[in-house]
């Protein structure tokens, strides 16, 4: 670990991002053209002291998940992420591992997605970023390292994970997690990652190992989904995915049709934003 290089590297790239970039507000008191240090701490996860520690190059090592964090916060490309993580001494992520660097393109778009509820998941549903609406609508996922970072992981061996679907969807969720899974593992081929995250939860869930077993196979793309929200009752909304060059991540975004129910639902999830919200529910 290079201390020193460390800090000055985070230094140069929080300097070089506008506060538009990552939804924050520019107000006419501002003493540097990027962020401050407590911006960057707040997007990472981190607390300010942390962060400042970091920067000065006396603070601890930082761990691998922290690194994930600190790159997307400060939008770094893939190679400047790899250097990150080289001067932190740590070895640079795998690809589609769930401490994944957000694809560029993935995060430019997300940044742009202000109006309407969006995510970043992996091609094993493993949340790497979301904008505000999508917190509020779906929560924070847990911190979970493993197969338990994925959400089809939880879906099938915490039943508290469900809470976000109306039960008599149940069914048809767990289909739909099992065939677009089984096209994720065989599009990465040899991945240890993805055949642990199988072979874990045929030993732990019947229900999975038995829609395994039936060879269904299908890509999620366009889903119907109804979400059950705390303060909101149930949102019947349209989940849209895009997909990254390489099908490993998934840039989902919720839509509901102007004057619909589910439009002025929206419209409230903006004002109230993610205070009612357990944290605990997180979508597939």
């Amino acid at each position: 670990m290079d201390p020193a290089e460390l800090g000055a590297f985070l230094a140069s790239r929080r300097a070089r991002i506008r506060p538009a970039d990552v939804g924050l507000p520019t107000g006419p008191r501002r003493r540097v053209p990027g962020l401050r240090r407590d911006e960057v701490a707040t997007l990472a996860g981190a607390s300010v002291e942390y962060y400042t520690e970091l920067e000065q190059g006396s603070g601890a090592r930082p761990s691998a998940q922290m690194l994930a964090a600190l790159a997307r916060a400060l939008r770094l490309g893939t190679d400047e992420r790899d250097h990150l993580f080289h001067l932190a001494g740590q070895p640079a992520p795998v690809a589609g591992h769930a401490a994944d660097h957000v694809q560029p393109g993935m995060l430019a778009l997300l940044d742009r997605l202000d109006t309407t509820p969006a995510r970043v998941v992996t091609d094993l549903d493993q949340t790497l970023a979301q904008n505000r609406l999508g917190a509020a609508l779906l929560g924070e996922p847990p911190v979970r390292r493993g197969p338990a970072a994925s959400f089809v992981h939880r879906w099938f061996t915490d039943p508290a994970s469900r809470a976000l679907y109306p039960v008599e969807d149940h069914p048809r969720r767990s289909a739909e997690f099992v065939a677009d899974l089984r096209a994720a593992v065989a599009r990465r081929g040899r991945d240890e990652e993805a055949a642990a995250l199988v072979s874990g939860l045929r030993a732990a869930s019947a229900e999975f190992a038995g829609l395994w077993d039936s060879g269904d196979v299908a890509v999620r793309r366009s889903v119907h989904k109804r979400i059950v929200h705390p303060a909101l009752g149930v949102l019947e909304l349209d989940c849209q995915r895009l997909f990254s060059e390489d099908g490993r991540q998934r840039l989902l975004f919720f839509t509901a049709p102007p004057g619909s129910a589910a439009a002025g639902q929206l419209e409230l999830l903006a004002v109230i934003g993610s205070q009612q919200l357990d944290a605990g529910s997180t979508p597939g």
